[in-house]
């Protein structure tokens, strides 16, 4: 442990020993192998957005396939559709990877979020002991309490023309009165059986190695890797009643019944339509 200095005497970012920092020693020991997917692995104690900081590295050429940043603090994350994410400092998971599918083509890189959903399910499954599921497009959901409760989420951007940075945010520690917002949960809350960020987060980066390589060797086919039907398999929001939000202020409500080969919702209206949805903001809705 670091000892506390005297600009952190006020109560600075050692002060919550709960939440130790990652160690950047030992995750690049564990991860950062010859012919493995991770180049590189840093840490930085605050930041404005992980992806916006690797968006800009690999544009200056600072940065190739298989960098990780993550990030202690985040003090504008954002989420989908622009939302803001905001958790207490070593709270939780937040990084953003490069990955460059130069064997896949653009048209399947869509797929590239709902990956990095099954991966990280994967991965905090197995080293946190906690059942995961997925909100299309890229929430993580947990059980809290007997109510679903969204812990952690994805953001991917491209990065010229031939990378994509994929964000990842979840919550690790986060106590009750540290929610955002009521809907939100958090690993503890529910009932991990480990709350390392360390461990936590060499499982997920490995799930992910995984999953990318077995994508990428398929050329982005998502059936022939498995992809389409692990991602049904986790995913909440197949066979509920459903709100689609789309651009242009319109919505369409019905069941959601697949995600098709392109990774779009299938909602099934009442009208009898079976409409794709590869954009919006999709709600649960509570059975009548």
């Amino acid at each position: 442990m670091t000892p506390r200095d005297a600009a952190d005497a006020g109560g600075g970012r050692w002060s919550d020993l709960d939440r130790p920092p990652l160690n950047v020693t030992a995750l690049r020991r564990g991860l950062v192998r010859e012919s493995g997917l991770w180049t590189g692995v840093d840490v930085v104690q605050r930041t404005g957005s992980t992806n916006s900081d690797l968006v800009a590295a690999a544009s200056a050429g600072r940065a190739g396939e298989g960098a990780v940043l993550v990030a202690e603090e985040q003090t504008t994350g954002r989420g989908r559709l622009d939302r803001r994410w905001t958790a207490p400092p070593r709270s939780g998971l937040f990084f953003s990877v490069l990955l460059t599918p130069r064997e896949v083509p653009v048209a399947r890189w869509g797929w590239l979020p709902l990956l990095t959903g099954v991966a990280v399910a994967t991965g905090l499954s197995r080293a946190a002991g906690v059942d995961t599921a997925l909100k299309w497009p890229n929430d993580l959901l947990v059980t809290v309490g007997g109510e679903e409760r969204k812990a952690g989420g994805i953001l991917a951007e491209r990065a010229g023309e031939s990378a994509v940075v994929i964000g990842v945010g979840v919550n690790v520690t986060l106590r009750a009165e540290e929610l955002p917002v009521p809907q939100a949960g958090s690993l503890a809350l529910a009932g991990a059986v480990s709350t390392d960020r360390d461990t936590l987060l060499r499982s997920v980066l490995r799930s992910l190695e995984e999953w990318y390589g077995r994508w990428r060797e398929a050329g982005g086919d998502p059936a022939q890797c498995a992809l389409q039907e692990t991602y049904a398999a986790g995913c909440a929001t197949l066979g509920r009643t459903v709100r689609a939000e789309l651009p242009g202020d319109r919505s369409i409500v019905g069941e959601a019944v697949a995600v098709d080969g392109d990774g779009r919702l299938v909602i099934a209206t009442e009208e009898g339509v079976q409409e794709p949805v590869g954009a919006g903001d999709i709600v649960h809705l509570r059975p009548a």
